[in-house]
């Protein structure tokens, strides 16, 4: 304080930066190694980290969601000391985040920038707490939420909650699995999970029949399950799922206005509109103890051109369609996978076995 004093140099109370776009620029297809290099900040995160440090007496922010935060303590007379904190933990997050993906897009091209390695050297996750949720996969575990930093519509993740109890880690899991599942189809479909595997999958000319086969398949498994459209979900079709059955979550691209009415009554189940559908991620990731595989997302390809008929007598156009149709169900099944199917609705489906004959029977 004396030195500045001494010189003249006036504190600074506030720093607001936006860092050069490094990632933005970076996911062009056209970005060449001299571009991404132009466009690493320097000064910005030496200002943010070094603001953050000393936020008991400066302001940092580096999110534009704050600013409207920022502009009402500024009319009051300042910032709190709370408000400083949070602002100062934003910034380490922002500034680690951005040093992540300026690494792992920067290793793999060490060698040689022109046939960059197939894996960065370290690998970088940045997500952001969503919720903490009421416990874990079981009642003596802890859970939380977190979201991927952008994350697309059309996941749940980011879908918007409508109604009904809080969502659990289980709820969570299992609607991703129907969701992801219910994806693969172009025609309206309708899938129900119970316990992390599809019971039952059925593709129609509308919703309402596409429910009514998908339950037809084991309406036993369907109670308590999760039910994924990939259509908006229509008011009769969530009165038919009401009368029905007993339902953990619906989610849909959207929910009809006068589709929700009906679902009001049953305060206690909850509905989510994940927005227009996406393809997976571009990456899958599995914890194992002390480490993470990381694979390419199982997005699905096959084509009737791909197959090839060893036996005597060949599918019918009707065999060929409905195979097409159980392999894009097995790939939500958990091994050993075994799907019938016929008339693009599965017949049976079984799932976790240690035996393949088990799981057929």
């Amino acid at each position: 304080d004396a030195v500045m004093a001494q010189h003249g140099i006036a504190p600074i109370d506030l720093l607001v930066v936006n860092l050069y776009p490094f990632e933005a620029t970076v996911a062009k297809a056209d970005c060449s190694y001299d571009d991404a290099i132009e466009n690493i900040d320097i000064g910005g995160p030496a200002m943010l980290r070094a603001a953050a440090k000393n936020h008991a007496r400066v302001g940092v922010v580096v999110d534009p969601a704050d600013y409207g935060a920022l502009l009402e303590a500024l009319a009051q007379g300042g910032s709190t000391a709370a408000q400083r904190r949070a602002w100062a933990a934003k910034a380490y997050a922002h500034t680690s985040h951005y040093d992540g993906q300026i690494t792992q897009w920067l290793s793999p091209r060490a060698a040689d920038p022109a046939a960059p390695e197939a894996w960065p050297h370290t690998f970088n996750l940045s997500l952001g707490l969503a919720s903490a949720l009421r416990y874990g996969e079981n009642p003596h575990q802890r859970g939380a939420l977190y979201v991927e930093k952008a994350a697309p519509q059309g996941i749940v993740a980011t879908a918007r909650f409508l109604q009904g109890k809080e969502l659990s880690f289980n709820n969570l899991a299992d609607a991703d699995a129907a969701l992801e599942c219910v994806k693969a189809f172009d025609a309206p479909a309708c899938v129900i999970v119970k316990h992390a595997n599809p019971c039952g999958v059925a593709v129609a000319a509308d919703l309402m029949t596409a429910y009514d086969r998908a339950y037809a398949v084991d309406p036993t498994s369907a109670f308590g399950g999760i039910i994924a459209f990939n259509r908006e979900l229509d008011a009769a079709t969530a009165a038919e799922i009401l009368k029905r059955q007993f339902v953990e979550v619906v989610i849909a691209p959207s929910i009809a206005a006068d589709a929700l009415p009906h679902f009001a009554k049953k305060a206690n189940v909850r509905v989510l509109a994940c927005g227009d559908l996406r393809t997976s991620p571009g990456l899958e990731y599995k914890r194992i103890a002390g480490g993470l595989l990381v694979q390419d997302a199982d997005t699905d390809t096959l084509t009737a051109a791909d197959l090839k008929v060893v036996s005597a007598r060949a599918p019918s156009e009707a065999q060929m369609r409905d195979l097409l149709f159980a392999w894009k169900v097995a790939m939500y099944v958990k091994s050993n996978a075994i799907v019938y199917a016929r008339d693009l609705q599965t017949v049976g489906i079984g799932a976790g076995q240690m035996s393949r004959v088990v799981s057929a029977k």
